[in-house]
């Protein structure tokens, strides 16, 4: 894995690779992020494999360059919402590891209070507007979104995470059409690992990606989602053009998950040729080669990869524990939340209470 590979310190030098106006500082933000990503998920996985946790689980893992390119370039208050492989979108928005672990582990100290399980992530404090289980479900919704900020003259702006598959769903094609009409402020990003669970892209469609949004007249634009430097200048680019005006905008980032679709799925099952996993595993990597370049511009050496691998190793762990140590709901928890309103005063009300457990 990503992390092990020893060099010794070299003396700073002009990097040798593409920074795109890239601080050394940021980019070693970005593989401390990426780290934590791909610690948490393997220590999903191997809690999935023990029991402890049930049902659906998709992993990011492969795909922890998009997750921090592209929120990272963001503000605070700028929405996200995505699709159910969630988890690190999740904690990339701001969501604790310890929520996301505990919401997994199905446990009250779960982020949606361990109702909403893997697939279902959903944090209103710090925007992050949830994971959704129905392909291309997000889609319209982050319409919506978007139409609400321009209805109240913000200046936030909603980034939409969605697979390759959604680009085919009847949603898809009524948001884009409506975010283009009312020039909303989205930008509508597919993760296009270039498979719909087992099911190759190439199979279903006759179009590139990067195509999809043109009968809507939807600026277009495509990014290695491998190469996490250049997917957080391409969105900070892109934020920014939204954020004054500029309408929609559609984002094709190529990437490989290194996991089965789900849990349930083999590494490669019968779909993915096994060269083909290897392949991408071994050379996109999108940690290994943030690392790499940083290692090769003196940036980073050995003993500041391993302390920071340690960290994020040692974060998982929290979160495994914490999950672990959070009480599953009572029977209780199946009327809560129901019904939601605004109190006289505009604030959001759940079942008398003014903010839910979870936020």
């Amino acid at each position: 894995m990503a992390g092990t590979k020893t060099r010794r310190a070299k003396a700073p030098k002009e990097s040798p690779f593409d920074m795109h106006g890239i601080a050394p500082e940021l980019a070693l933000d970005l593989l401390r992020e990426m780290l934590r990503y791909r610690r948490f998920e393997e220590k999903a996985e191997e809690a999935y494999a023990i029991g402890k946790i049930g049902g659906f689980c998709h992993l990011h893992i492969g795909q922890e360059g998009v997750a921090a390119g592209a929120i990272k370039a963001l503000r605070e208050s700028d929405y996200v919402i995505t699709a159910y492989r969630d988890h690190t979108e999740a904690i990339a928005k701001g969501v604790a590891p310890t929520a996301v672990m505990a919401e997994l582990f199905g446990r009250t100290g779960g982020t949606s209070g361990g109702k909403g399980g893997s697939m279902h992530m959903f944090a209103r404090s710090v925007r992050f507007m949830g994971g959704h289980g129905i392909v291309s479900g997000q889609v319209p919704l982050a319409t919506g979104i978007a139409f609400r900020i321009k209805y109240k003259s913000e200046d936030d702006i909603v980034a939409c995470f969605m697979g390759d598959a959604a680009v085919n769903q009847g949603g898809f094609h009524e948001a884009l059409n409506m975010a283009a009409i009312w020039e909303l402020p989205v930008i509508f990003v597919v993760e296009n690992n270039h498979y719909g669970m087992g099911t190759a892209f190439r199979r279903v469609s006759l179009t590139d990606m990067v195509e999809r949004s043109s009968p809507y007249a939807i600026p277009a634009s495509k990014v290695n989602g491998q190469d996490v430097l250049a997917t957080y200048a391409h969105f900070r680019d892109l934020a920014a053009e939204v954020r004054n005006g500029g309408g929609p905008r559609f984002v094709d980032v190529e990437t490989y998950r290194f996991r089965g679709h789900s849990m349930s799925d083999p590494v490669s099952g019968t779909y993915r040729p096994k060269e083909e996993v290897e392949q991408h595993t071994h050379f996109d990597d999108p940690i290994a080669i943030l690392r790499d370049h940083l290692f090769e511009a003196g940036s980073l050496d050995q003993d500041g990869l391993e302390a920071m691998d340690a960290e994020a190793r040692e974060e998982a762990q929290e979160a495994f524990e914490f999950a672990d140590a959070s009480p599953v709901p009572g029977p209780e928890a199946l009327y809560e939340h129901v019904w939601a309103d605004v109190d006289g005063n505009g604030r959001l009300r759940f079942d008398g209470r003014e903010e839910a457990p979870w936020r």
